[in-house]
């Protein structure tokens, strides 16, 4: 008996009992979708962090200031204390100081209100250097971006966001009018391009603020040469490690401090908040991939039951096939093969079912989901390898049936 033969019985054998195996197909297809979808909106979740954060910038490294004491003895937290200043970022940009910098941009922030005519706004002012655009990835959509001359002169002019931009001018063309800061009038020379808002630990819009030339910030709106925080971007990913050394180390010579435990200062990288971020996102995912498997094995006990039950069946069939010369290894690869068809199938059809969740469930649950290959050919040979696994004890049942025993069973 050739496997072309075994193959044409199997089938004929699941199509003989069509009820019974679409439910034992259904079981494995539901499994085999759960567990890519899960994955599925796992990496999907853990690619949207990624993106959100690279979107704030490349190979970028974020020094904000240390915390403060009040007299009362609390500490007020991380970005409490002004210990950074335009010096410190000066600094940085030497090549002799810091070779493995590209870019710096001392930013100095602060919630501010906006008025446009009728229209107001509350909104975050940033005030910077032209290098901030280059840090971030930001571009302007309309206008321009700040200069050096701006900053020099300390012109009182502002780049907009998408958003910021909408609520005060809204249907309208921003690019020259003027805008109140603060009770300062500024011009508007640009609209930066939109990145969306961050649901990331920042949780801030990205559209929403104003930058402007960071002497006109702190001369002007707030009075203060502290900064906010200073932007560092290494020449590249592979270097962000020593540009992350050489900004600790300079910081910690000019503010006079000769251990990193005492820095009056805090440094993060994307890495650290991509790393905190993926590793939750990680968890969850081996977790309700875990409870998906559950199915999966529910399915497999299935394709046994339904083995089982069909070689009780066949009993007669069996013995028939075994006095007319069918060999145990024969039988056993029937059933198997009968088996392995129902595990395939389902498997075939739960990833079907997960393409077409993949593209119909992001727009319900407002997740993205990431659909993989490598998962979706993993999915049909695990499906398979359930149907092989939970058919070997009833193929070896079938198998060790004795001729005479099989022919006169009722």
């Amino acid at each position: 008996m050739t496997w072309l033969d075994t193959l044409r019985t199997g089938l004929d054998a699941v199509r003989t009992h069509r009820l019974r195996s679409g439910l034992t197909v259904v079981g494995i297809m539901i499994g085999i979708a759960a567990v890519i979808l899960t994955v599925g909106l796992g990496q999907g979740a853990q690619n949207q962090v990624a993106s959100e954060i690279n979107a704030l910038g490349t190979n970028l490294l974020t020094v904000t200031p240390g915390s403060t004491t009040s007299s009362s003895g609390i500490r007020q937290g991380f970005g409490s204390e002004s210990t950074l200043v335009p010096a410190d970022a000066t600094a940085l940009q030497s090549q002799t100081v810091a070779p493995d910098v590209k870019a710096v941009a001392p930013v100095a922030s602060s919630s501010e209100s906006l008025i446009a005519g009728s229209s107001s706004w509350t909104s975050t002012v940033n005030g910077t250097t032209p290098a901030w655009a280059t840090v971030r990835s930001r571009s302007v959509t309309q206008g321009r971006f700040i200069d050096d001359e701006d900053v020099t002169d300390g012109s009182a002019v502002a780049v907009l966001g998408a958003t910021t931009a909408a609520e005060l001018f809204s249907g309208e063309d921003p690019v020259g009018q003027s805008v109140k800061v603060d009770g300062v009038p500024f011009t508007v020379i640009g609209i930066l391009s939109s990145v969306g808002s961050s649901s990331t630990s920042t949780g801030s819009n990205q559209d929403d603020q104003v930058v402007v030339p960071i002497t006109t910030a702190t001369q002007r709106l707030f009075r203060s040469s502290s900064l906010s925080s200073i932007l560092v971007q290494a020449t590249s990913a592979s270097t962000l490690s020593a540009a992350y050394q050489e900004t600790d180390a300079e910081l910690l010579a000019l503010h006079g401090i000769s251990t990193s435990s005492d820095a009056d200062f805090t440094i993060t990288s994307q890495q650290s908040l991509v790393s905190t971020s993926t590793s939750v996102d990680r968890t969850l995912t081996i977790l309700l991939g875990g409870i998906a498997a559950i199915s999966l094995l529910v399915g497999g006990i299935g394709v046994m039951n339904i083995m089982l039950v069909s070689v009780t069946e066949r009993i007669r069939e069996i013995g028939l096939r075994k006095a007319l010369g069918a060999t145990p290894k024969l039988i056993r690869r029937q059933f198997l093969l009968e088996a392995s068809v129902l595990g395939l199938t389902g498997g075939a059809l739960g990833a079907l079912l997960a393409a077409l969740g993949t593209a119909l469930l992001p727009h319900v649950i407002g997740y993205p989901i990431s659909l993989s290959a490598q998962a979706s050919v993993g999915a049909l040979l695990v499906a398979m390898a359930i149907g092989v696994i939970f058919g070997v004890y009833p193929a070896s049942r079938a198998a060790r049936l004795a001729p005479i025993d099989a022919l006169r069973s009722e």
